[in-house]
């Protein structure tokens, strides 16, 4: 172990490499704090370059550019309720409003500081457990995947602090809007209304700018005239450091959220966005006071940043170590290795071993990199609410604008965008949460193709979700989880019931 990292060092240490490391997460960040443009668009952008490097160096520079983005799209989310990528939308939900309390600052420095500690674990269980991890990827199989994603839905009814019903109705919603567009079994086109538009489906990206970004924007319509979001201050160290004890109270969400990230990134299909709301449910659930949750609560940012930055980095196991991508952007990394006549699998890491470990600790490199540049920057972001009303908003809709635009370079998506915006308004008006939606839209079509594509090898046997041992255990888990809630409500109903009498 040692004298492989002591060749990954040799390698990322070089001089063109520190180079590339630096190009690729400055460029990142600054596109991670640019929304809905996210790492997918960069990385197809720049992937012609790469053919001119050598692959180690071409490697390290799109690594760059994924976990940058990655950092960088917190920053909106916190301070303008405007996600920068999908897997930052959940930060919406309390960076926000943190940044409404005058704490955009602190909220900004403990998503930095919690996505550098999931990033760190995700680095230490790849250097340590790669083999091991591709091990338990392969115990993943449809009936696997169909219960672990079952147990998230279930756990997105806690992502709400009002009413359970409308919590439920916000999750139905969105389970409806994920299998719009083209059935991956069939063929079949379904609730497209006959827009060839929708033959693809809704973007993640669109639900999230509208739901958060436009929403906002309607919102605030009365008060474009005059206003900033916060006094303007001036920033100083005190209003970028965190309170007292609160670094030392989210190291447990910190702690939880680089577990979840870690986990989720080595399996294909789930990846940092199902990792951040996961994270988010959870830090919920074992909250002692879960009311804060929607209005402020540190935890709520920690948590998911830290999984999403952990599931950015042992995506890359997959990739590396069996070929598999996990999402679009771990394809496009494969293709740039096919690009240099490098083919990813088991024996990449005996082949190749300075590019292997030298990307590994490029991760750390270019990690401490982005600390680097952002800590500094975090007064500047901050001035962002200083900004009156009537500059920021039009800035915000032209931003949501160009970042759907970029998507797919169709206006559709940009009418789509608003017409969700209005959707969000009229949803946060009847007091419907807009966390469980969007956890529906991500996990609702996963859920769908794997529960088919278990029947299918089952042959329509519907034992076969309780008869596998892993999936035997999620589905266990999920009826007790059932049961709780039941029980837990039945008390709650006995009590008014006594009460009133």
């Amino acid at each position: 172990m040692l004298e492989n990292l002591a060749l990954g060092a040799a390698t990322a240490f070089s001089m063109h490499n520190l180079l590339y490391a630096f190009i690729g997460v400055l460029l990142g960040n600054l596109i991670g704090v640019l929304p809905g443009i996210g790492p997918l668009a960069a990385i197809s952008m720049l992937l012609p370059i790469t053919y001119g490097l050598d692959p180690t160096g071409a490697l390290v520079m799109l690594a760059g550019l994924y976990y940058g983005a990655s950092f960088g799209g917190a920053t909106t989310s916190i301070l303008l309720n405007l996600p920068g990528t999908a897997s930052h939308a959940i930060v919406c939900v309390d960076g926000h409003p943190l940044a409404h309390q005058g704490r955009g600052g602190q909220a900004i420095f403990m998503a930095m500081f919690a996505s550098f500690l999931g990033v760190c674990f995700g680095i230490v269980l790849m250097m340590f457990f790669s083999p091991m991890l591709v091990d338990m990827a392969f115990l993943f199989g449809p009936a696997e995947y169909f219960a672990l994603m079952l147990m998230g839905l279930l756990a997105a009814a806690s992502l709400t602090s009002g009413s359970p019903l409308k919590g439920i109705a916000a999750i139905f919603l969105g389970l409806a809007m994920g299998v719009v567009g083209t059935d991956v079994n069939s063929g079949v086109a379904r609730f497209t209304f006959d827009v060839p538009e929708l033959m693809d489906g809704l973007s993640l990206v669109a639900l999230a700018m509208g739901f958060f970004g436009i929403k906002d924007v309607l919102a605030n319509a009365g008060f474009m005239g005059s206003g900033t979001l916060v006094a303007s201050d001036k920033i100083r160290g005190s209003t970028v450091r965190p309170g007292k004890g609160e670094i030392r109270e989210s190291m447990g969400a910190i702690g939880r959220g680089a577990v979840i990230g870690s986990a989720l990134g080595i399996l294909p299909g789930a990846g940092g966005t199902m990792a951040s709301f996961m994270s988010y449910a959870v830090e919920k659930k074992v909250s002692r006071t879960p009311e804060r949750f929607g209005h402020g609560a540190m935890q709520g940012v920690s948590g998911p940043e830290s999984a999403n930055s952990s599931a950015a980095i042992t995506a890359f196991i997959p990739t590396l170590t069996l070929g598999i991508p996990g999402d679009a952007v771990m394809a496009l990394m494969l293709g740039a290795l096919m690009i240099h006549n490098i083919i990813p699998g088991p024996q990449m890491m005996v082949e190749h071993p300075a590019m292997f470990w030298g990307l590994l600790v490029s991760f750390w490199i270019g990690n401490v990199m982005l600390m680097i540049l952002n800590i500094p920057l975090i007064g500047m972001w901050v001035k962002l609410l200083s900004v009156p009303y009537r500059l920021i908003y039009p800035a915000i809709m032209f931003l949501i604008a160009v970042g759907v635009y970029s998507g797919n370079n169709n206006l559709f998506d940009v009418g789509v965008v608003l017409a969700l915006g209005v959707v969000g308004y009229l949803f946060a008006a009847l007091g419907f949460p807009p966390a469980p939606l969007l956890l529906g839209f991500v996990l609702g079509p996963m859920v769908e193709e794997n529960f088919r594509r278990a029947l299918l090898l089952s042959r329509g046997d519907m034992s076969v979700f309780f008869t596998r041992p892993l999936s035997g255990v999620f589905m266990g888990a999920t009826i007790l989880m059932l049961l709780y809630v039941a029980i837990r409500r039945l008390r709650g109903a006995r009590t008014l019931k006594t009460v009133a009498a």
